[in-house]
């Protein structure tokens, strides 16, 4: 197995809405907010070699909504999908495999673009690749209730099974293919899928949105946007107890800062010890 990380871009949200109930004096030293409460994110994804599949996990946000929706989330950086993989080495037509942890707009809404700025026509950006979905999240998202519905996006989420290149984790398994396995959690939506992979001797777990930052790591540290907080409270309990003990490295798809960390026990419960790049593992990483 080979990582790659794929950076698609930042984007802002709402300091209040990232982090819950948490007091803006305590989220603002890891996450410091600009004039109008926003804080700065990144869109990161994770490209997988392994053997003849190469396996893209999330695909940021896309370019094919309007300039309205645009300047809610205030698009920054020169970082794109299609520029991150041509850098190192690949284009969209190299991917085998699409993964997505789940299917709110800045996590798949790069899978699906339109023909032309004039033809709004939807095709897959990833013409050669299979999307995995599992068949509970996707009833969740093109059903959606009133809390998510404007972050399931219909153009985002419909072309890819009208294409016939959906396909569902069968019956929620645990293991996607040789080395990656997948944790789900309902807490943020229901049965988003965390990767985890195994890299030599280390364990990497792709975040996603059960932990999107670093400053996410104490237990309160919930975001509004989930759908049941105290379920997350629970998994993310579980789930970092389980990382500490066990050494996994965690890999932040919104940090705007660290790739990784590593995480330590203290009085206060678990927290970050140190932060590092993939790349920092070993030869087996590359960071673009």
């Amino acid at each position: 197995m080979k990582l790659h990380v794929v950076n698609t871009g930042n984007f802002k949200l709402d300091g209040g809405a990232m982090f819950g109930v948490v007091l803006k004096s305590l989220w603002q030293r890891t996450n410091p907010a600009d004039e109008n409460n926003m804080c700065s994110w990144a869109m990161r994804c994770l490209l997988v070699e392994l053997g003849d599949r190469l396996i893209l996990i999330d695909n940021g946000i896309g370019d094919k909504q309007d300039a309205k929706f645009f300047s809610h989330y205030y698009l920054h950086g020169d970082d794109t999908l299609t520029r991150s993989l041509n850098q190192l080495g690949f284009s969209v037509d190299d991917i085998t495999d699409v993964f997505m942890t789940h299917l709110h707009f800045d996590h798949c809404g790069g899978g699906v673009r339109y023909k032309s700025n004039t033809d709004h026509t939807p095709e897959l950006v990833f013409k050669n690749a299979k999307y995995w979905s599992n068949e509970h999240h996707w009833k969740w998202a093109t059903q959606p209730n009133a809390r998510e519905k404007a972050s399931f996006l219909r153009e985002n989420i419909l072309p890819i099974q009208e294409s016939g290149h959906l396909h569902f984790v069968p019956d929620l398994s645990p293991h996607f293919c040789t080395g990656f396995d997948i944790i789900y959690v309902d807490g943020h939506t229901d049965k988003q899928m965390i990767p985890k992979l195994k890299l030599g001797n280390e364990t990497i777990i792709f975040a996603a949105d059960l932990l999107p930052s670093a400053g996410h790591i104490p237990l309160p540290y919930v975001m509004g946007y989930d759908t049941r907080p105290l379920l997350t409270l629970d998994e993310k309990k579980k789930f970092l107890d389980e990382a500490v003990d066990n050494n996994y490295t965690l890999f932040f798809e919104h940090d705007p800062l660290n790739e990784c960390c590593k995480l330590k026990r203290t009085e206060k419960g678990v927290r970050l010890d140190h932060t590092f790049k993939l790349s920092e593992i070993g030869s087996v990483a590359s960071s673009i």
